[in-house]
């Protein structure tokens, strides 16, 4: 008789809905999103009410309004161009400090991190000294740093005076060296640029069938598979192919100083903000990832090491075949997050007059257009910049990692 009268209190207790634990989730998640969802309503009805409030428009229409500023450096660019134009120009901008900051960052970590571990005494306590250095300054003051000491304050000349470069017997400046700008050689693409590029897809497509075939071998037969060698010499093959069908698919253009010695003509223009920022953020950058890479290599177990030592591996092929893959599956995911602050931090580039997008919007705010549109286009940026990194390595990181049977 009490078993029944249990199991009939069981049955009652159960059946009330608001003391079931998934119903009180589940209520509790709605009337979250809903707070959520009235708070912005609320915020964003304020926000209107004081933008109709001021007369200042709520559209984006002021995007192809003209700017009524000079871009630095840009000689495209005038007054006349529209806001449109210069978030594009901005975008350029931000990406190109961006990408090769994570080249110079990656490249320098991983020789950093490997140096750290190395038995040579010297060489292992400068990569220390470079390490807690760099890894303990805020990123604004290095790239301040290198802007000021290196160019406004550091040993190049004005640009009227500009040190000049060029290859023995040749009349063509090869570098131009100032305090505000160098110049370097650049291509310029004529006509056929349009087929040479063609040969360059065929020739990236077939570089990774070749790659996947050779792999394929390599894991059926245990051949030496060669892909790289193989994978490069097809690709090398194709594009050549495609620049002799184009013709003349680019020309070189060198770099000299106009006439009036203020500036510089021809080839590829490099102001100092540029550099400046590329620098600071990739040696800043460097510093943490050569961290990650250190503790990722200590991460391998040992007798991986000492299994490579076994086949009498130089210390090279250790690292290349053996060490660093394994050590790669364990530092992707933290050098994603390194990376992602690389790119956002070109938002400091301000401090040394770098025209990224953070720097063009407040210019364009301060010059009366509205500033909370503005932002959410800004905001819009970083936001697509971060999303592509993120998928591009969360792919790569799928592909490395060990895939259990």
């Amino acid at each position: 008789m009490t078993d029944t009268r249990a199991r009939s209190a069981g049955r009652r207790t159960s059946t009330v809905w608001y003391r079931n634990i998934r119903v009180r989730r589940a209520i509790a998640q709605v009337v979250a999103v809903i707070g959520v969802i009235t708070l912005g309503w609320w915020l964003f009805s304020n926000l209107v009410t004081n933008l109709n409030r001021l007369n200042i428009n709520t559209d984006f229409g002021f995007l192809g309004r003209p700017t009524q500023f000079q871009i630095p450096y840009d000689e495209g660019f005038n007054p006349r161009s529209s806001v449109w134009s210069m978030v594009l120009v901005g975008v350029k901008n931000t990406f190109l400090a961006g990408s090769f900051g994570i080249i110079l960052a990656t490249v320098t970590g991983i020789v950093v991190g490997v140096s750290r571990l190395s038995s040579n005494w010297l060489v292992a306590r400068i990569a220390t000294l470079f390490v807690e250095t760099l890894r303990n300054i805020p990123p604004l003051v290095v790239i301040i740093f290198f802007g000021f000491a290196l160019f406004t304050f550091g040993p190049f000349p004005i640009i009227t005076e500009a040190d000049q470069y060029s290859f023995f017997g040749s009349d063509h400046n090869v570098l131009i060296l100032s305090n505000t700008v160098w110049g370097i050689p650049s291509l310029i693409a004529e006509d056929g640029a349009g087929i040479f590029w063609i040969g360059v897809l065929f020739g990236f497509v077939a570089a990774g069938l070749v790659a996947r075939w050779r792999t394929g071998v390599f894991d059926r037969t245990g051949r030496a598979h060669h892909r790289v060698i193989l994978a490069l010499g097809t690709f090398a093959i194709l594009a050549f192919t495609g620049y002799l069908v184009a013709g003349d698919a680019y020309s070189l253009s060198w770099p000299a100083l106009g006439e009036s010695g203020r500036r510089i003509v021809g080839g590829l223009q490099l102001n100092w903000g540029f550099i400046a920022v590329t620098i600071g953020l990739g040696l800043y950058t460097a510093s943490h990832i050569a961290e990650i890479i250190r503790g990722s290599i200590l991460a391998v177990p040992k007798g991986q090491s000492e299994a490579a030592n076994a086949i009498a591996l130089s210390s090279f092929q250790r690292y290349r075949f053996v060490v660093l893959p394994q050590s790669l599956r364990i530092a992707v995911p933290p050098i994603i997050n390194q990376y992602l602050n690389l790119m956002k931090n070109t938002s400091l580039g301000v401090a040394v007059a770098y025209a990224e997008i953070t720097s063009l919007t407040l210019t364009s705010i301060g010059n009366g257009r509205p500033a909370p549109q503005s932002i959410v286009v800004l905001m819009g940026v970083y936001l697509a910049f971060s999303l592509t990194i993120s998928f591009v390595l969360n792919a790569y990181n799928r592909r490395i990692q060990l895939v259990e049977r």
